[in-house]
């Protein structure tokens, strides 16, 4: 139960970092993506949203981690274009950007297992 709910409370935070300082995640966005802040926004929702869901019974906690597991993976591209557009981000190592991506997998993994009643 306590990495369940270190799991809600580290969603909730990131998701809110979405509302308090959108440029941040508005600057990694691929330029191929459309409405970035609209998209910022709503990911920051659903991150909030899955986080919460994470702290209910069952039924709700299974829906919120699936959720948190398919965002997860529907923002690699962002993570992905921050690696590879590395020239852009000249204050972060360059082994920092991509260690992101590999970091993802833990924390997909993570939320997956309360996918499981």
């Amino acid at each position: 139960m306590f990495f369940r709910i270190l799991l809600a409370i580290l969603f909730i935070a990131a998701g809110s970092l979405h509302f308090l300082l959108p440029q941040t995640y508005i600057r990694i966005m691929p330029p191929y993506i459309p409405a970035h802040e609209m998209l910022v926004h709503i990911s920051g929702l659903c991150e909030i949203l899955g986080g919460l869901g994470l702290l209910f019974h069952p039924p709700i906690r299974t829906l919120a981690a699936w959720g948190l597991v398919a965002l997860l993976i529907a923002v690699m591209p962002a993570n992905i274009y921050m690696a590879t557009d590395h020239a852009s981000y000249p204050s972060m190592p360059v082994w920092a950007l991509y260690l992101r991506l590999p970091l993802q997998l833990p924390l997909i993994w993570w939320a997956w297992l309360y996918t499981r009643r």
